[in-house]
């Protein structure tokens, strides 16, 4: 993953860490108000403190396996992680630009395509000019790679 993509999994930890002490407090006040066994609003504060557990977890699971690439040390000579890649979609005839990313980071809207997809693992390991076939679950995509970048 790039820093860029490391740094936003972190604010997004420290958002959900702020979060802990609210969903506490309607929690307390939530107990303040008589019988457990009957108090809707009890039973929400703990579902959504539950919910922001796992959330947490996952965010520090993710920080802690991040491995964050340094685009100095990258190449535009094959398509890799974090290599902007140029292509021609051979069946539609129309040019894509996509950034190859982790899935973390993955938006398709902004051309950041995620790795583990079926486009962006046969663009994997090849270079400028060569032809490859993606197996997508409408069939089979023809691209041709008109250009990488860092």
């Amino acid at each position: 993953m790039s820093q860029e993509g490391l740094d936003k999994i972190k604010k997004e930890l420290a958002e959900a860490l702020a979060q802990r002490p609210v969903i506490s407090a309607a929690i307390a006040e939530a107990r303040e108000k008589g019988d457990l066994s009957e108090n809707a609003e009890y039973e929400s504060a703990r579902e959504a403190q539950g919910l922001l557990e796992i959330k947490i977890a996952n965010l520090q699971n993710m920080v802690a396996k991040a491995k964050v690439l340094d685009a100095s040390q990258l190449t535009a000579d094959k398509v890799a992680m974090l290599t902007t890649v140029k292509v021609k979609n051979l069946t539609a005839g129309m040019e894509m630009t996509f950034t190859i990313v982790g899935e973390t980071e993955a938006d398709f809207a902004a051309g950041k395509l995620a790795a583990t997809t079926p486009i962006a693992k046969a663009l994997m390991g090849h270079s400028k000019g060569e032809t490859v076939e993606a197996k997508v679950p409408s069939g089979i995509m023809k691209f041709e790679i008109l250009d990488i970048s860092i």
